[in-house]
């Protein structure tokens, strides 16, 4: 089917709408342009109710500045109004009523975004033998792209407060990585909040975790299912492809008609998730280990027209660089982990910083709880193991690892990651450097709120399974 440009869009006499109720309460609004149609927008049926929380207008002053675009500003201030940025630089001026923090002798980053977490879906409390408590994985089936991450999610989980407290305002939830299609991911605002569509991103994309190596073929091939092999995991891939694509097929010509009067397709959750991977609607993430797998696996998205937001682990990308970047793909990757199964065996320390001096995209993430709390400390990891490899990466670039990169790779770039103006007012105060294994978040703004203060209990809330915090509210 023929994209539309904005030009066709635009055009008084080129356009039309009209507005088709293809789902049981859903209204689809339809872009009529020379004779075609273009597909509707994926449908949410669980929107974001997230709503800023109170906040006042804020100068921080007197710091180093990391912008997260490769700057570093001594001296420097960032000025927050009604949840944006607004300037940022040296000698500022605080307006009426605006709140002065001096950050004298601390750093200012924008704040952390992890592309790859667990939490609330793996929540807390939980024990090594009891995986009862753990939603992350759907293991009924080796394609189950009908699931939501979202679905699993308990906002409750204390590990969200512990990971805020490290600087983390932005984090992609995913599904685990039994399946090779485990599912969607979704981006949440790390607020507290009572429902997970109060955490919601608005706006923000949906993912499909997918999963190539040892994980889908040993989680099936133990139970005498397919796959149980390498060649199977992309054997199934394709074949599931194959079917998102005729699915893809009928929907596209049922649109084209503009006819409400006919009765349109079935819908398959799961083919409806892979057809709006093709269509461009949902990212894709994939948890990857191995080169030569990775190369296969952007053989196969290519095969397909679908595009690869990121490799998750990649503990071989360095292996690769030219072919990631001829990809455009970026690479989530963890400091040091390696070792843990035959595909991890592979590995250098100085993965990140080889892939960073090749020009490649780099982004750290936790995958485990107790990394979210420490996204700096792995960086300084990646930055020592890189020093001693003879690769030397500045300060202000590594922390676009953490922050403009991963909000690039997310397509949420023009609202986080770096401290610009008309930004959104994400934003974390360091007691020191924060590559220092002496440092400390003190205090964490969402949308110019602060979530999070180190000295004052009024801003440090849990959850309810950490009963006796200074800031929870008991009977008097």
């Amino acid at each position: 089917m023929q994209e539309l440009t904005m030009s066709d869009l635009s055009h008084p006499k080129r356009r039309s709408l009209r507005f088709v109720r293809v789902f049981p309460g859903i209204l689809i609004c339809l872009v009529v342009s020379s004779g075609l149609a273009q597909a509707p927008a994926l449908p949410n049926p669980f929107p974001s109710t997230y709503k800023p929380l109170p906040r006042t207008d804020t100068l921080i002053d007197n710091a180093t500045v990391l912008d997260g675009i490769g700057h570093r500003l001594l001296n420097a201030g960032v000025l927050l109004h009604d949840g944006k940025i607004i300037a940022i630089g040296p000698h500022l001026q605080a307006p009426p009523g605006t709140k002065t923090i001096d950050a004298r002798g601390g750093f200012v980053t924008p704040g952390l975004v992890d592309v790859h977490s667990h939490l609330g879906d793996f929540a807390a409390p939980y024990t090594l033998r009891d995986e009862k408590v753990s939603d992350v994985n759907e293991e009924s089936s080796p394609n189950s792209a009908e699931v939501w991450a979202l679905h699993s999610i308990r906002v409750q989980d204390p590990q969200f407060a512990r990971v805020r407290a490290g600087g983390v305002t932005t984090l992609q939830v995913l599904p685990g990585s039994s399946d090779l299609f485990g599912g969607r991911g979704v981006v949440l605002k790390n607020v507290p909040a009572v429902t997970v569509q109060q955490m919601e991103f608005p706006g923000a994309m949906p993912s499909l975790k997918m999963a190539c190596g040892e994980n889908p073929k040993y989680t099936f091939g133990e139970k005498g299912q397919f796959p149980s092999s390498e060649m199977g995991n992309v054997a199934g891939y394709r074949q599931a492809w194959i079917e998102a694509s005729e699915y893809r097929r009928r929907w596209d010509d049922y649109y084209a008609k503009h006819d409400s009067s006919l009765r349109p397709p079935a819908r398959d959750l799961k083919l409806e998730t892979l057809a709006a991977v093709l269509r461009g609607q949902i990212l894709v993430d994939m948890h990857c280990y191995r080169a030569d797998e990775m190369a296969v696996v952007m053989d196969v998205a290519k095969e397909f027209g679908y595009k690869i937001a990121a490799f998750h682990h990649a503990v071989e990308a360095y292996k690769i660089v030219p072919l990631l970047k001829e990809n455009h793909v970026c690479v989530a990757l963890w400091a040091d982990w390696w070792g843990f199964k035959v595909e991890a065996y592979d590995a250098v320390r100085a993965n990140a910083a080889f892939v960073e001096a090749g020009g490649g995209c780099i982004m750290l993430h936790s995958d485990a709880p107790i990394s979210g709390e420490r996204l700096t400390l792995d960086a300084a990891l990646a930055m020592g193991a890189g020093h001693r490899a003879g690769v030397d990466i500045p300060e202000e670039r590594a922390i676009e690892w953490l922050t403009i990169n991963p909000a690039k790779s997310l397509q949420l770039d023009e609202q986080i990651g770096s401290l610009e103006p008309g930004k959104n007012a994400d934003v974390v105060v360091w007691s020191g450097d924060p590559f220092s294994v002496y440092t400390r978040a003190n205090i964490v703004f969402i949308d110019g709120a602060i979530v999070f203060d180190r000295n004052d209990p009024r801003h440090q809330a849990t959850s309810d399974f950490e009963v006796g915090q200074p800031a929870m509210e008991r009977p008097q």
